[in-house]
């Protein structure tokens, strides 16, 4: 789970999706993108700290024993961009190498202004770097950063703890063209992603026993109320996460306690039947050849991919062709 990409939030656009997602046939969804305001972004900070919660872990790993690599693999780039940074965690592990030899640009590009707050203010020790927050959309946020590139310098973008698999996977190979028209032949992009393993293990991850997943899942509820409105009871709500194992994917639903009716910004309703679910985030897992092969049709080229051993984790260092 992570940040999948999305236009900056107007009540009206916010409004609009929600209406749409709860209108579908069928299956009823709500986007993904909206977890993150302040609170749901704090939850999923806390959510990186479990036991259950390995990928975070992994991901840090690789970059402790393999960042003092990018100087040489990826060059000195004068722009940094961290794509969804949050509070900016994992560059700590790669700028201080980069930002030895000359000064650097870092922009972290995040939905969450006090994640951002956070960030700049934890990073702003580290010698020879200049911090540009962006509070954007991914893409929207990679083109505002990339005008920050000096006369024959490069960018290294970081797109970390696996959000790639937050994209259906159409989208997901959409995003990463979008990604390389916004970069330069030579940059770098290092890509993070969670691999298949054990289901019981995979599943954990998502359904923690402090119930802290449950919360991030139901904030998003919390959050239309808020800011639309709306009506939602949360106790009528319960958290289920589910593996789809033909589409390698953990699934997180909003299964309804009861038949219910619920009005959002006196606009619209929506009916809701006893046990009948609102699909709230995909979370897709890998092979490592699943990620070269999704990268490579999009413009990258695939120099080297580290696998983490402890939780099955990959990382794979990108240039663009």
């Amino acid at each position: 789970m992570m940040r999948p990409p999305g236009h900056p939030i107007s009540v009206s656009e916010f409004e609009a999706d929600v209406r749409a997602g709860l209108s579908k046939p069928g299956q009823k969804e709500l986007y993904s993108k909206y977890f993150y305001d302040d609170l749901g972004s704090a939850l999923f900070e806390a959510i990186t700290l479990l036991p259950e919660y390995g990928l975070t872990r992994a991901d840090l790993r690789l970059l402790r024993e393999h960042a003092h690599e990018l100087p040489e693999r990826a060059g000195y780039p004068s722009v940094v961009v961290e794509l969804g940074s949050g509070s900016g965690d994992k560059a700590r592990e790669i700028i201080p190498y980069l930002a030895a030899g000359h000064p650097i640009t870092y922009c972290p590009i995040d939905l969450s202004g006090a994640a951002l707050s956070r960030c700049q203010r934890d990073l702003d020790d580290i010698r020879n770097i200049k911090i540009v927050p962006i509070e954007d959309s991914y893409v929207e946020g990679l083109a505002s950063a990339s005008k920050f590139r000096k006369p024959g310098g490069a960018i290294l973008a970081l797109f970390l703890g696996s959000s790639i698999g937050n994209f259906e996977p159409p989208v997901a190979q959409a995003f990463l063209s979008t990604v390389r028209e916004n970069l330069q032949p030579g940059d770098v992009f290092l890509l993070s992603a969670d691999l298949v393993k054990p289901f019981d293990r995979m599943l954990a991850g998502y359904n923690d026993s402090l119930g802290l997943t449950s919360a991030f899942n139901l904030n998003l509820l919390a959050r239309i109320n808020r800011e639309l409105g709306a009506s939602f009871d949360l106790n009528k709500f319960q958290h289920e996460a589910r593996y789809n194992e033909s589409e390698q994917r953990i699934e997180m639903h909003l299964r309804s306690r009861t038949e219910q009716t619920i009005s959002v910004n006196g606009n619209f309703t929506v009916e809701l039947q006893e046990g009948e679910t609102i699909w709230t985030e995909s979370s897709y897992k890998f092979l490592p050849d699943q990620v070269r092969a999704i990268a490579e049709p999009a413009g990258f080229r695939c120099e080297i991919q580290w696998v983490d051993s402890e939780w099955p984790f990959a990382q794979s260092l990108l240039r663009v062709r």
